[in-house]
């Protein structure tokens, strides 16, 4: 099997006789203003129907060329749905290398497992991609790190899945707080809560025959397949997944950030423990976490098998401050004086619950228009990977604090852990040999 290294060499010769300017308004000038951008959709089980939901809504600006799973029926059904809603039949393939490699092909998307997102993306730019990654950005901090250097480094763009950076309404609040809607703000509390079920104790089985085991695998050192693992139960398992704090608080804590006005806190704790069930879920399902700040603080809780809501939203956030509070989710805001009175309130959608955005969603299409825009016409992005990257940092280090059963501090111009070579070693992580991402 070629590892990456390998591929990228053989790639970066073949590569050096058709390289474009890194530059986001060149390379605009370069597809001309009525060209649209070529997209490859990578990894398709479920995010990624939002994915080409939202490249439909674009489609005067943007195409979908190629589509890529290693699993041969979910791959299938992706493309049989992509030519359906696109109107062109997209070429398929099972490793993301032949994709990077196709000279077509101007941007990814990444919808992956976790442990892929922060690899990929560093391949898809050394090999001359933009690319648009789901949250988490990376499985560990040192990898998002280095994806924020691949990006300085190879002059690409790189948008993380953070749709709510791209919600009018979201947009609108963060500046309306700005101008004194609640006074100085200091406090924010993000949640979500969900009712997930066991996924039990999960046996060892033959690989089934149609999935590409050792390349879904890839950077991470190998395993034997177990029946509960593929297509989703990875998100709970520490050596792919970064449990629900990454999946679903990552969204929620980087609003709560965003409002605030703060970067990486001083000083992260968490508590929290699997309680709902016995099984072979590694992380917690009940999480509480605070980063602290000096003048300021943010909280997330986390309930992924108790759906008890909080401002009765499944999910959301609400920064408060000197003379109010402003509850704000994927549809709407609310504003309430400083005795908790509701003053005002807006509603854009119905779109607060916990359930994975799979299909139709006018965040994500403004996200995507963003991205494209970015490629086309030189646009500011609304969640460039070096903004995208606090948040992830903040959240994989809550897990961190949780493992250890301990605070960390914090360099809040780097994020690094200070005075704590235990907490560092979890800065990165081993991987399979070949594998290991690189700038």
């Amino acid at each position: 099997m070629i590892t990456r290294r390998e591929f990228l060499d053989t790639l970066a010769v073949s590569a050096a006789g058709v390289a474009v300017s890194s530059n986001a308004k060149s390379y605009a000038q370069i597809m001309g203003a009525n060209d649209r951008v070529n997209f490859a959709v990578i990894g398709l089980n479920s995010r990624a129907y939002a994915h080409l939901s939202s490249l439909k809504a674009n489609q005067k600006d943007a195409r979908i060329t190629h589509v890529c799973d290693v699993d041969t029926p979910i791959l299938e059904k992706f493309a049989t749905k992509t030519e359906a809603t696109m109107g062109t039949k997209p070429a398929t393939e099972k490793d993301f290398r032949k994709v990077l490699a196709a000279k077509d092909v101007d941007a990814i998307t990444i919808a992956t497992p976790d442990h892929w997102h922060a690899p990929m993306a560093i391949a898809g730019v050394e090999a001359g991609k933009h690319v648009y990654v789901e949250k988490p950005c990376s499985h560990n901090p040192a990898e998002g790190e280095m994806l924020v250097a691949a990006r300085d480094k190879y002059k690409k763009l790189v948008q993380m899945g953070s749709q709510q950076r791209s919600s009018p309404h979201t947009i609108e609040v963060v500046q309306k707080v700005k101008e004194g809607l609640i006074g100085r703000p200091y406090y924010a509390k993000a949640w979500y809560s969900n009712t997930r079920k066991s996924i039990g104790t999960g046996k060892p089985v033959a690989v089934p025959s149609t999935l590409d085991w050792d390349l879904w695998q890839g950077p991470a050192p190998r395993k034997a397949y177990m029946d509960n693992y593929h297509p989703y139960n990875w998100h709970w398992f520490w050596h792919w997944g970064t449990g629900e704090t990454l999946n679903n608080g990552t969204h929620e804590v980087d609003v709560c950030r965003w409002i605030l006005g703060v970067d990486y806190p001083t000083h992260i704790s968490a508590r929290g423990g699997r309680y709902h069930y016995k099984d072979d879920w590694q992380f917690y399902d009940t999480l509480i976490t605070d980063f602290n700040y000096n003048d300021k603080m943010i909280s997330w809780e986390g309930k992924c098998c108790q759906g008890m809501k909080f401002y009765n939203r499944d999910r959301g956030s609400a920064i408060m401050g000197t003379t109010g509070t402003v509850v704000v989710d994927r549809g709407g805001y609310e504003i309430y004086d400083l005795k908790g009175t509701k003053t005002s309130e807006f509603k854009a959608s119905k779109s607060s619950e916990s359930a994975d955005l799979v299909g139709a969603d006018s965040m994500t299409d403004m996200h995507f228009l963003n991205f494209i825009n970015g490629i086309r016409k030189g646009e500011k992005l609304n969640a460039p990977i070096e903004v995208g990257n606090v948040a992830v940092t903040m959240l994989q280090l809550s897990n961190v604090a949780w493992e250890l059963n301990r605070g960390l501090t914090l360099d809040p111009k780097s994020g690094h852990v200070l005075n704590d070579d235990e907490a560092m070693k979890h800065w990165g992580r081993e991987y399979e040999k070949g594998w290991a991402p690189t700038v």
